[in-house]
């Protein structure tokens, strides 16, 4: 052992040590003799017992949460309650106008002319005419942008009589395919940083139990006068008692300055009541336009490394954290690691340059960086449709 972990026996000293053990057995055996079957036999039980070790060593240098083996890994997570994420479907808040007092009971169907959505949680249109933000789900998986406004169809039959309308005042959350072992590799590791009750660290930890909640889409910064959390996915009551369990002052919270992206919460601990207040992160659709180039006049590639660089930066626009900017020099290096088997060497590369739309306004970088802002309380969203990788 070291501090790098376990260490392997070396062939020699494994050779070694089963010679020793067979010369006990049968004094005067001869091992080292060219071609022998004792010498065979031997070679081939050095071989056997280095893999043996190996698998020693790969067994103890597994626990820990940076090299365990997902099997491992989901046992490190048990211990905190921390289960590998599942894949989740699309969801959205949604606000029910008409008549005060009229009920929307849990079930309630909505769509967007494409998808339906089925709302979690009942609620009613309180003494303004609204309600407030529903949480609805989409009732098939996969992942598209839901914009502001499109949800505004009720499927569920209402009355005669009543007036009743529907919207999202904000962007929905994409659905999510399961969680990478790398994902929650870094949710564990995030877990073992957890000093204690109150600390940002230890309220992302919750948040991150919280099923349908996605990973990238938890921020807690310190803003003037408080603390704002931000939390896309999962269950609104899920997500409250997480905050609840995780905050020592919940008067501390504040919200978005933006109203219609708050969410708030009612929880009860008999015999008291705490109401708890996050945002909602808007979606920022994103279109990125990519044109590359390379001097290899022979070169019949272009096909593929379109392909490869398209799936790339859609897999980089889809990492960044909620209120992060997107940095071109990671997509750079995104483009170059995704394309470099395909151009043979990355020497062949010699034009790369990105065009980049949010909301379908074309942005470009902070001036003297090659960082490009969104809005500090929304998350970037694309699709295969959004992405366009040519060779110019």
């Amino acid at each position: 052992m070291s501090t790098k972990g376990a260490l392997p026996t070396s062939p020699a000293d494994i050779r070694s040590a089963i010679v020793t053990d067979a010369t006990q057995q049968s004094p005067g055996l001869t091992a080292n003799l060219p071609g022998s079957l004792i010498e065979d036999i031997v070679s081939t039980d050095v071989s056997a017992v280095v893999q043996i070790d190996q698998a020693r060593i790969d067994a103890i240098n597994s626990i820990t949460p940076y090299g365990a083996n997902a099997f491992v890994l989901q046992q490190m997570g048990a211990q905190f309650g921390i289960p590998q994420g599942v894949p989740t479907n699309t969801s959205v808040y949604v606000v029910f106008s008409g008549p005060a007092g009229y009920i929307i009971p849990a079930g309630f169907n909505v769509s967007d002319g494409t998808y339906n959505y089925i709302i979690q949680e009942g609620g009613v249109i309180l003494t303004g005419g609204d309600t407030n933000p529903l949480y609805a789900v989409a009732t098939q998986s996969g992942s598209w942008p839901v914009p502001i406004n499109t949800v505004t169809q009720i499927i569920t039959s209402v009355p005669s009589g009543y007036a009743i309308t529907v919207k999202n005042q904000i962007a929905g959350v994409a659905g999510s395919a399961a969680e990478t072992v790398q994902s929650y590799r870094s949710r564990i590791i995030n877990a073992y940083s957890s000093a204690g009750q109150g600390t940002p660290t230890y309220i992302k930890t919750l948040l991150g139990k919280v099923p349908g909640v996605q990973p990238r889409l938890i921020s807690v910064s310190a803003v003037s006068g408080g603390w704002e959390i931000i939390c896309g996915g999962g269950d609104p009551y899920d997500v409250a008692n997480a905050i609840y369990k995780g905050i020592l002052d919940l008067s501390s919270i504040i919200g978005s300055t933006t109203t219609a992206r708050n969410i708030t919460v009612t929880v009860t601990d008999p015999p008291d009541t705490y109401t708890i207040t996050f945002v909602s992160p808007p979606q920022q659709v994103v279109a990125v336009s990519c044109i590359w180039n390379t001097t290899n006049a022979n070169f019949t590639g272009a096909a593929s490394v379109n392909q490869l660089a398209s799936v790339a930066i859609i897999n980089y626009i889809n990492s960044i954290g909620v209120g992060q900017p997107i940095n071109t020099l990671e997509m750079t290096r995104a483009f170059q690691d995704a394309v470099s088997s395909a151009l043979g060497h990355l020497y062949y590369l010699t034009a790369l340059t990105f065009s980049v739309k949010i909301d379908g306004v074309t942005t470009l970088p902070s001036a003297g960086t090659d960082i490009i802002y969104g809005d500090s309380e929304s998350y970037f969203y694309t699709t295969q449709t959004g992405v366009s990788v040519t060779q110019g």
